[in-house]
């Protein structure tokens, strides 16, 4: 039997189609491209130039072979069974990126001064967008440093888990963790509005939110008033999460990750609040 052609199309048919506008996008998933856009952005410099992350796996590197290496023959710090070297390793791929995301702020800085932030923000695209959108970068290039830490950590023998499931939860917590940070950068960017103020805050804030979390030591050992500091530090929530994941070792997987996801809520807000401000 044979199938009749179809007929076809008239001018004002076609004429028709191309007045017609495509039907709308729900808000949630225009909200979700612009944020993938903005993030594929930031991602393409770190194509054209990767030599930053070169630099910034020396420092990690450094603290597994010298810290860690260290206090594992002395014993001085209690682990509860684990070897130092094993402990420290995910307070360390932490650390490194936590150090990428703190300084987050000074690029958004530099594009107010070239331009480029002023054409951002007369874009359709929502502040929030354009904040979580560069927040999320910054968590897919600490992965990236995340990973090279991983492969030293495993070369020098630590005892990580290589459970699909885990490494995809390790990703996570390493993203949230930086999207963070970076948020915290760009809001303390919008305050002080200069590359000089803000790499000196950032400097002045890095090494005791390290120092009070629980990257080095557990909490148990602190003094009393730090401990309270340090459950209140989400570089703290990080560490946990990624021994619990990393190691197999006690965690309180749901809490973190939760704390972890309150507090990229609240600096995407803050960031986005503060993103008009910056560019005056």
């Amino acid at each position: 039997m044979s199938v009749a052609p179809a007929p076809p199309r008239t001018a004002s048919a076609e004429l028709s189609l191309l007045l017609t506008p495509p039907p709308a996008r729900r808000a949630w998933r225009l909200l979700l491209a612009r944020v993938g856009a903005m993030c594929m952005v930031e991602l393409q410099k770190l194509r054209h130039d990767r030599s930053e992350l070169y630099t910034r796996a020396v420092q990690p590197a450094l603290w597994l072979l010298i810290y860690g290496e260290t206090f594992t023959h002395i014993r001085a710090i209690p682990t509860g069974g684990i070897p130092y070297l094993d402990y420290l390793a995910p307070g360390i791929i932490a650390q490194s990126a936590m150090f990428i995301a703190i300084f987050y702020g000074i690029m958004i800085i530099w594009e107010r001064d070239s331009g480029v932030l002023t054409k951002l923000l007369v874009t359709p695209t929502p502040r929030a967008a354009l904040v979580t959108g560069k927040a999320f970068a910054a968590g897919v290039k600490a992965v990236v440093q995340a990973v090279v830490v991983i492969l030293i950590a495993a070369v020098l023998g630590v005892a990580l888990t290589w459970n699909p499931l885990k490494l995809i939860g390790v990703a996570a917590v390493v993203i949230l963790g930086s999207a963070f940070f970076s948020c915290l950068s760009m809001t303390i960017a919008g305050i002080v509005r200069t590359r000089d103020r803000l790499m000196g805050i950032g400097q002045a804030i890095t090494m005791p939110l390290f120092f009070s979390s629980n990257a080095l030591y557990p909490v148990s050992v602190m003094p009393g008033w730090l401990q309270p500091i340090s459950r209140a530090n989400p570089l703290s929530y990080e560490v946990d999460a990624l021994r619990g994941l990393l190691l197999g070792t006690p965690a309180h997987l749901l809490t973190d990750f939760g704390v972890l996801a309150l507090a990229t809520a609240l600096g995407v807000t803050c960031a986005s609040m503060l993103m008009g401000r910056l560019a005056k």
